[in-house]
């Protein structure tokens, strides 16, 4: 705006012009999310001027937020949604709450087939679903936004995922890795150390077992959870091609590096190492098993660090549980300090957006991804976060159990995503349906093998 052209004008319109600016001053964004004149201008192309009408609008929004385990996640998106509402006028965001394995394997892809997605949405990177819709040209490119907003060079190198040809069509909320939580007074009232390496991890499962107590808390019901750990058996197992050599034919669910994986997992059955019942039992339940002590063990993603503190789901084991990667597995080929850890999971958003969706959208990210928010996703829900925070926010870190989950990320000298993030849908689901055989005694670890395989092949020659 030029100060000489208002002094020509009338009084009232150069008030009306100091207080449009007072309105773009109020919709800055936070020095937390930017540092460049880019956010400004984005902010102010989202506040019109008093003198204009306001047209409501809504904004969909679909989540996998639901549920106690997930509430602390979920304070952290109201919030988001909260401020993005009264810095866009007229905007009304309209949530939609599901179950993780819904919204990615039914309603996400059939809505995507009819190209009415919502406007904002849970998205998993990879090539079964970010890369795909974006070949499908069903997502919005965020290249050009994160350069607006300044906050392309934030992030961590989290972006493979989610990239196609130099763009980027998601944004990971924040990264995980897999490993074991252990009931440390379990282990010290039964004279066990640490399982840091996998002659102690043998022994405490058998020493637990002896005495009663499940070394192996698991709900095996929904096949992705003991797929968890199937995928850093057979990640250790290789020396090479795991798992992106699946979709191009150079890594086989049945050769026998992968075969090996499936057989540790099937002796851990055979041996009584995981909950009586597995098949029957949720997710939940694997958690409510944990924390009551019914079993010492868990093997799970970082992200449930965030469970074992004062006003979380499994509060009473505050204090009481550590975390480990998987120790190193005997005569395995491939590395054993790597990990299962990946950027896989985030927010995509719809190619398919209006002027003023645009700017709720630019003005979404700019709320969600910023310093404050990456924080409190780390402290409050044990997300490791996917963009660079100064030493200063750091040292706020203070929870032992996720300082030992960030130490033992930094720590791995190498990483691996899961395979179902690049394998086609069909195979994922056929390689639930495998375990859940194997664990049940209706397949050898080589049938499991075989029938993945040529399930893959007929994807892969599709």
């Amino acid at each position: 705006m030029k100060r000489n052209f208002m002094v020509i004008l009338t009084l009232i319109l150069a008030l009306s012009t100091v207080l449009a600016a007072c309105g773009k001053n109020n919709n800055a964004p936070s020095s937390a999310a930017s540092s460049s004149a880019a956010s400004s201008s984005a902010s102010e192309s989202a506040s019109p001027s008093p003198s204009e009408e306001v047209e409501p609008f809504t904004l969909s929004l679909r989540h996998i937020q639901i549920g106690e385990p997930q509430k602390f996640r979920k304070a952290i998106l109201d919030d988001v949604v909260k401020a993005t509402e009264a810095e866009v006028p007229g905007l009304k965001f309209e949530l939609d709450g599901i179950e993780d394995a819904v919204n990615r394997f039914t309603k996400l892809p059939a809505e995507m087939a009819a190209g009415n997605p919502p406007k904002v949405f849970d998205l998993f990177g990879g090539n079964a679903d970010a890369l795909k819709y974006a070949k499908a040209g069903r997502l919005l490119d965020l290249t050009p936004i994160l350069d607006e907003l300044g906050l392309k060079d934030k992030f961590l190198n989290v972006f493979g995922q989610f990239t196609l040809d130099g763009k980027i069509y998601g944004l990971p909320i924040g990264g995980n890795m897999e490993g074991v939580f252990y009931n440390t007074e379990l282990f010290q009232q039964n004279g066990l150390n640490a399982p840091t390496t996998w002659d102690d991890l043998v022994k405490a499962a058998d020493t637990l077992k002896d005495k009663g107590i499940t070394p192996f808390a698991i709900g095996s019901q929904a096949g992705w959870v003991p797929n968890m750990l199937l995928n850093t058996l057979i990640g250790r197992q290789v020396s090479a091609g795991f798992p992106n050599g699946l979709t191009d034919g150079s890594f086989k669910w049945n050769q026998p590096e992968a075969v090996a994986g499936f057989t540790v997992y099937k002796e851990w059955v055979d041996k009584g190492y995981f909950t009586k019942g597995e098949l029957g039992k949720t997710y939940d339940d694997m958690l409510n098993d944990f924390a009551a002590g019914k079993a010492a063990m868990i093997f799970d993603g970082s992200w449930r660090s965030s469970a074992f503190k004062a006003g979380a789901v499994a509060a009473g084991l505050e204090g009481k549980v550590g975390f480990i990667a998987l120790p190193a597995i005997p005569n395995a080929k491939g590395d054993q300090t790597s990990i299962n850890a990946n950027y896989g999971n985030g927010y995509g958003f719809s190619s398919d957006l209006n002027d003023s969706e645009l700017k709720a959208v630019k003005a979404f990210i700019k709320n969600l991804y910023n310093d404050e928010m990456q924080l409190r996703g780390l402290l409050e829900d044990g997300v490791l976060p996917s963009m660079k925070l100064s030493d200063e926010a750091l040292a706020k870190v203070t929870d032992p159990l996720v300082k030992q989950v960030m130490d033992t990320m930094k720590n791995a000298s190498s990483s691996f995503v899961h395979f179902d993030s690049v394998v086609q849908k069909a195979v994922n689901s056929e390689s639930e349906v495998q375990l859940q055989k194997l664990i049940g005694g209706k397949a050898t670890a080589q049938e499991a093998g075989d029938a993945l395989q040529k399930v893959q092949e007929a994807e892969n020659a599709k």
